[in-house]
């Protein structure tokens, strides 16, 4: 079995190769360039190469600059000589894409530090930031909370401004179209003169000239508040965040701060880094964080959908190991609502900061649906189980983090404010944390477990934020997953447990979109592409998560006798191999819309086992809910 000894499932997550080249990038930083890990590491790199140069952000991709130019730099780091015809090759694909000046802000960054790039042609990231209070439109809880993880360390690196001096012959000046040591913006300027990004833009010279000619105690007490901010969030996290970005810059930030190697500060950091590694034959690949209670989660809904009853020792061992995760701490969350009692769950083995609203829904779901979520040892008069204690303080978390527009975001309330989009750094596209209909449909879905449904406000205003957000042509975007047809599933799915009436024309639309874009082989795929341009939704390799998300969403609608849904059961049923499993080398997760994507090796596993137990459900008996007497208020007050 692929579930460990305490109950946990985790599939290796792997993202793109910036993990790889980032990884070079830091220890070539730290002077171990030299390492054993670091030539493995660059083997895995060349093996990812597309075959006509460069490197993409996602499997069949087109280049990505931002991949690229670090691939390109961390192979020439690991001893990969500029003149060898496959780095020719990516220079060439890279120089057409307008060169290393058009990366990111967070890729400048690695260049600065190696001395490829000048910090005076980079964002400004004060760390001044940590005196903003939190009432001010712009201050670090008004971002999405990776972000957040990422500018605080971020900003002790950019206010120490480190750089390791290489030999020329370890530089990059073929990859610049011109000096890139001449004043250049953090980002291009609009060429209307009044606009956010010129008003940002000037924001950025001022700081840069404060840092010149203001007074240094003001530069001490921020950097101070910065260091203790980031050390503090060590505690009951694997890293920063427990995600790759912020732990890199947590080790350089450490050794800005004079951390020495073999401190407990950096030995921590360090450690965090090499748990994320995957060491195989000759090559070395790192993952951007570990998914323990996302795939747990996942894997006891399936197994609770194809009516594995809750004594079986796997689903007993699993639910233990959720309960055990759940958080009892305040975190940056409860800032904005400091009256919330504590509850939910992350994504991670340790990350306490940041329960999410994904998993905390995802998880919920598992524990209702496997019996879990219930004292069988206390029914009520009426027959119905209460809800253990856990379990009724993650639904209150859940209710009462709903955002202003009715939505549900990832791990916050109301992080919408769409002129911070505007700031130099915000180039990642992940500044905020936006309400999004594929986790406002799985809040629904969960609150229907518990008999919260269609009639309640909260769940009411969830639908009509789900309603606004529809598509025209049918479908919804997938925030989380790869894209159309992630959302449009989550969605129909959500509003079926909810109780919406699906013969409603917002549903028959969506119905509609699916059965369009199904594929002649029965299944269905998209490409991360959809994302650049929505015209693509719905387009690409067929693969088994995208077919069983399909499939769920068209069987939740009323569809399962249809010959659409037939045909699609029956691609999955041919394309499962010897083992039980199916293969799928796409990516169908979603870190950064347009710029991070990530392949789950789980979901080619639990989503097709979950789309085939429902059709089963739909087609022959289903399982009966258990019943609940909790009395949920009518609705609950937004405290901010």
């Amino acid at each position: 079995m692929l579930q460990n000894p305490d109950g946990h499932w985790r599939g290796e997550l792997q993202g793109d190769t910036i993990l790889e080249s980032e990884y070079i990038l830091l220890m070539t930083f730290l002077g171990r360039e030299g390492e054993e890990r670091v030539r493995k590491a660059g083997n895995y790199l060349l093996q990812q190469r597309r075959p006509d140069g460069g490197w993409a952000n996602h499997p069949g991709g087109p280049v990505d600059i931002n991949v690229s130019v670090k691939a390109y730099y961390a192979l020439k780091l690991a001893g990969h000589s500029a003149d060898e015809p496959y780095m020719r090759q990516a220079c060439e694909e890279i120089r057409k894409a307008g060169g290393a000046t058009k990366c990111n802000s967070y890729t400048k960054f690695y260049l600065a530090f190696l001395g490829q790039f000048p910090y005076e042609n980079c964002a400004a990231v004060p760390p001044e930031m940590m005196f903003l209070p939190k009432w001010m439109y712009f201050n670090i809880y008004a971002m999405s909370a990776w972000t957040r993880t990422i500018i605080v360390p971020l900003s002790l690196f950019y206010a120490h401004k480190p750089i390791r001096r290489l030999p020329p012959e370890l530089g990059i000046p073929e990859l610049f179209l011109d000096d890139q040591f001449k004043a250049l913006w953090p980002c291009p300027p609009t060429n209307r003169l009044f606009t956010w990004t010129n008003f940002f833009l000037a924001g950025d010279q001022i700081i840069k000239w404060f840092e010149v000619w203001g007074p240094k105690f003001i530069r001490k007490k921020a950097i101070e508040l910065a260091k203790s901010w980031m050390l503090d969030h060590f505690r009951d996290s694997d890293g920063v965040g427990a995600i790759f970005p912020p732990i890199v810059y947590t080790i350089i930030s450490l050794n800005c701060l004079g951390y020495a190697i073999d401190s407990p500060e950096m030995v921590y950091a360090l450690k965090q880094l090499d748990d994320l590694m995957i060491e195989e034959a000759d090559t070395l690949r790192l993952q951007p964080c570990f998914s323990p209670v996302w795939d747990t989660a996942l894997s006891l809904n399936a197994l609770a959908l194809s009516s594995t009853e809750a004594d079986d020792p796997a689903v007993a061992k699993a639910t233990h190991w959720l309960l055990e995760k759940e958080v009892r701490q305040p975190g940056d969350w409860s800032l904005m609502n400091p009256d919330l009692e504590p509850g939910g769950w992350f994504f991670e083995y340790r990350n306490d900061f940041y329960p999410d609203i994904d998993d905390t829904a995802m998880v919920l779901m598992g524990l209702a649906r496997s019996g879990s979520a219930f004292d069988n040892a206390t029914p009520s008069a009426t027959g119905c189980k209460e809800i253990i204690p856990p379990v009724r303080r993650g639904l209150n978390w859940l209710m009462r983090m709903q955002n202003q527009d009715g939505g549900w975001a990832a791990f916050d309330r109301d992080i919408n404010h769409e002129i911070l989009t505007k700031v130099p750094f915000a180039d990642h596209n992940a500044m905020l944390d936006p309400s999004c209909p594929d986790i406002t449909a799985r809040v629904i879905e969960t609150f229907a477990q518990f008999g919260i449904k269609v009639g309640h406000p909260q769940v009411d205003r969830g639908v009509e934020f789900v309603a606004r957000t529809q598509d025209r042509r049918g479908c919804w975007i997938g925030r989380w997953g790869v894209n159309y047809l992630y959302g449009t599933w989550q969605v129909l799915i959500g509003l079926e447990a909810g109780g919406l009436d699906m013969q409603q024309p917002m549903i028959r639309r969506a119905v509609d979109w699916l059965k369009h874009v199904q594929q002649a082989s029965g299944g269905w795929g998209e490409t991360c592409l959809s994302y650049d341009d929505p015209s693509l939704a719905g387009t690409g390799e067929v693969t088994p998560s995208q077919t069983a998300w399909a499939l769920a969403g068209l069987i939740a609608a009323g569809e399962a006798n249809s010959d659409a849904v037939r045909r699609g059961v029956q691609y999955l049923i041919d394309t499962q191999n010897a083992e039980g499993n199916w293969d799928e080398p796409q990516f169908t997760g979603t870190g950064f819309p347009k710029v991070f994507y990530l392949r789950y090796h789980m979901y080619r596993l639990y989503f097709p086992l979950m789309a085939l137990a429902r059709y089963k459900q739909a087609t022959g008996e289903k399982a009966a809910t258990p019943g609940v007497n909790y009395a949920w208020p009518t609705t609950l007050p937004m405290r901010r």
